[in-house]
């Protein structure tokens, strides 16, 4: 008769790390699903200064209105509906403007922030054509060696971005990822207000005849940690740095609302995401 396996052990990390009660071993899980902007990429880093810059320029701000308060209520929106279109954000910050008699149309005030975005971008995606910069220094640090750990385990791999498809398509392609997803990229339509994330993981589950504790998802956003933990899979927060990729350190803000939102850990990159997969399916 042979002796009961030993169950590996929660692993170390050795960057800043908060590990739930509720994260224990998973051997089920069979896809796992990946938020791409901030999750993955990296290539629009900085996206909340930006937005804070468009809000910044619109405020009024109230005699009792302090910088501090100011990042306070535009981080509540900004990150607090990450994962989300982007015209849900401006919805919510124009509500707050018409409680201070100033009126905006959300849609130009997403069109203004889309234009200074995509100068960004459009920057960046330069520099790894050219080969001035190494792709892997716009995906989120340790992402690559993940998605090769993941493939080579044959767990099945999927982008869920509130993103135009197209766009992620593209971007994907560019730092060379798109091969670990193959057709399994899903962004939203040219109406990104029509788009639910919760829809494209239903489908998934449905199509591919899964439940979900089958599923693991990782993410920069609390709408992607409330599917997945709504579903019944593990969700993991990527904490990410938006001003230096591989620091090492969590993004305060993003780190207290994915634990709030029900993340059953929250990594600031993926350099010890390999280790945790390990002990999650037992491998």
């Amino acid at each position: 008769m042979s002796a009961p396996r030993t169950l590996r052990s929660l692993p170390v990390p050795t960057t800043e790390a908060t590990f739930q009660p509720s994260l224990e071993p998973h051997p089920e899980i069979t896809h796992v699903v990946f938020d791409f902007d901030g999750t993955l990429s990296w290539i629009r880093h900085g996206w909340p200064a930006i937005m804070h810059s468009v809000f910044e320029g619109h405020w009024a701000p109230a005699v009792e209105d302090s910088p501090a308060r100011r990042k306070e209520i535009f981080d509540s929106i900004i990150l607090g509906l990450n994962g989300r279109p982007t015209i849900h954000q401006m919805e919510r910050f124009a509500y707050l403007l018409q409680e201070r008699k100033i009126t905006r149309v959300p849609e130009l005030l997403r069109s203004e922030f889309q234009e200074k975005l995509d100068k960004e971008i459009r920057h960046r995606l330069a520099l790894i054509q050219s080969r001035h910069s190494p792709m892997d220094e716009f995906v989120v640090h340790g992402g690559r060696k993940l998605l090769e750990w993941l493939a080579h385990e044959g767990l099945t791999l999927i982008v869920l971005s509130s993103t135009i498809e197209h766009r992620v398509r593209e971007e994907a392609e560019a730092l060379g990822l798109t091969h670990f997803f193959k057709n399994r990229i899903h962004g939203s339509g040219e109406d990104p207000s029509t788009f639910s994330k919760m829809d494209v993981f239903q489908r998934i589950l449905q199509e591919d005849g899964i439940e979900g504790k089958n599923l693991l998802s990782f993410g920069d956003g609390p709408v992607e940690i409330q599917c997945t933990k709504t579903l019944g899979g593990i969700a993991i927060a990527i904490c990410s740095d938006e001003t230096e990729n591989g620091s090492g350190k969590m993004d305060p803000t993003k780190h207290s609302q994915l634990l709030n939102a029900g993340a059953d850990a929250a990594l600031p990159d993926f350099r010890d995401a390999p280790a945790l997969m390990e002990y999650l399916l037992q491998r």
